[in-house]
């Protein structure tokens, strides 16, 4: 497992019954967790003294109750900032376990010794983006949110990294590759953290069950001829890690060698020491 160990500004202090106790700086949160199936018996004072908890409903969705939250605040990650502010379906606007994806292809991106030209794909709100720009990577950052692209803009303001060369698109991710592969534009990594399920600005249906491999395979044709990593987040339960090493050693490592590894992204958990499982990560690098 792949541990986010490297933060101070965000903790997970305790997990139970359904739910995760987290701190996001000064603040203390209450999110809903399906993988926590055990009982702690939520004894920590933070469960009773919490800034915001997010309801989950039986019939879906849920809604969120606050105690003295502000609208926004922000955290930080070594150089970079976060912009957070709870919105819909338990959302802060940040993953934070995937810290540890951006520790790891910052440090390819600092050891190439060379100028590397990096694809985001549904890229939220700039997490990997920020960490690639920081690392010196030109970065094209897409997604089919123009709330979200926003956003990211917002986090590199406040990171220092607004004259970094990023550029910003609301787009469909597979439409947006097609077309670039028509130009003849290429890239020496593509990271992508693809929804379960979502639709594109024009309607366009993304099931991930059906459409990742073969939008695995449509990404090789924009890498360059000395790619540096590829890397494919999920948080679909039903992907498991060996299922994303089976996809990117099919497409990538077939056609470019290099090492192709996967498995499950964590966070470590304060009271009890052990690590919380966040979704897995395939990883292929040259």
């Amino acid at each position: 497992m792949w541990i986010a160990e490297n933060w101070t500004d965000y903790e997970v202090l305790d997990c139970s019954q359904g739910e995760k106790l987290e701190r996001w700086g000064d603040y203390i949160l209450v999110r809903p967790d399906p993988q926590v199936i055990w009982n702690t018996g939520n004894s920590l004072p933070g469960w009773r003294n919490r800034n915001g908890h997010y309801h989950r409903s039986s019939k879906g969705g849920g809604e969120w109750e606050f105690f003295n939250l502000p609208e926004q605040w922000n955290i930080h990650y070594k150089t970079l900032t976060f912009n957070l502010k709870p919105f819909s379906f338990k959302h802060t606007g940040l993953f934070p376990e995937q810290a540890a994806n951006w520790d790891w292809f910052s440090g390819l991106i600092k050891s190439s010794g060379r100028p590397v030209k990096v694809l985001n794909l549904f890229a939220y709100t700039g997490g990997a983006t920020l960490a690639a720009a920081a690392a010196g990577a030109q970065v094209t950052h897409v997604d089919a949110s123009k709330g979200m692209v926003a956003w990211a803009k917002e986090n590199a303001r406040s990171s220092g990294l607004e004259d970094a060369p990023v550029r910003w698109l609301v787009d469909d991710c597979v439409k947006f590759v097609e077309r670039e592969i028509r130009r003849g534009n290429k890239y020496d990594a593509v990271i992508m953290d693809p929804p379960s399920y979502g639709r594109g600005p024009k309607g366009e249906i993304w099931k991930i069950e059906d459409c990742i491999h073969p939008f695995i395979r449509l990404c090789t044709n924009i890498l360059s001829d000395n790619p540096l990593f590829f890397l494919v987040n999920s948080y679909t339960t039903g992907l498991a890690p060996a299922v994303l090493t089976y996809m990117i050693e099919t497409e990538i490592g077939k056609n470019f060698g290099g090492t192709t590894e996967s498995g499950e992204i964590g966070l470590p958990v304060t009271s009890s020491g052990l690590v919380l499982p966040c979704g897995a990560s395939g990883r292929w690098r040259v």
